[in-house]
C-alpha cells in the first residue's frame, strides 16, 4: 500500500502566486511575497461560485509541499475513494513562507526578512 504513488488521473499542477506588499499579522510588510503551490483535481463551485471542495494540506516542518506527494501520503490519501479522493476534491499544496520555492531570506533580504511563522500569516 505504501509503494504506490497516486493514481494517474491526480496530475499535479504548480504555480505561484504573488502578494504584492504583502502585510504580516505583526505589521511588517514584504515587497513580494511569493508562495509555490502544487493542486491536484478539480475546484468544484457552487450555485454561489464558491469553490467549495478546496483542501489545503500544509506540509511538516522542515520539508515541502512535494513530501505531500511521496507514496506514503498520496499513495494511500489521494487515490479513489479515499479520504482525500483527487477525482473528488481540490487539493492544495502549498510551500510555507521559507520552504521549497516559497520566498525565503535567502532571496535577497537575508537578515533583513521578516520574522515569520505559520501563525504570522494567516
Amino acid at each position: 500500500m505504501f509503494g504506490q504513488a497516486a493514481p494517474p488521473a491526480a496530475v499535479v499542477r504548480e504555480g505561484d502566486y504573488i502578494a504584492k506588499n504583502f502585510r504580516f499579522k505583526d505589521g511588517e510588510v514584504l515587497p513580494e511575497l511569493r508562495i509555490h503551490y502544487r493542486v491536484l483535481g478539480q475546484p468544484h463551485r457552487n450555485g454561489s461560485g464558491h469553490v467549495d471542495n478546496a483542501v489545503l494540506l500544509m506540509h511538516m516542518t522542515g520539508a515541502n509541499g512535494t513530501v505531500l506527494l511521496a507514496p506514503p501520503f498520496a499513495g494511500v490519501l489521494f487515490k479513489p475513494e479515499r479520504l482525500l479522493d483527487a477525482s473528488k476534491y481540490f487539493l492544495i499544496l502549498p510551500d510555507a513562507i521559507g520552504h521549497g520555492k516559497s520566498s525565503k531570506p535567502s532571496d535577497g533580504l537575508h537578515a533583513r526578512f521578516l520574522k515569520y511563522e505559520y501563525e504570522t500569516w494567516w
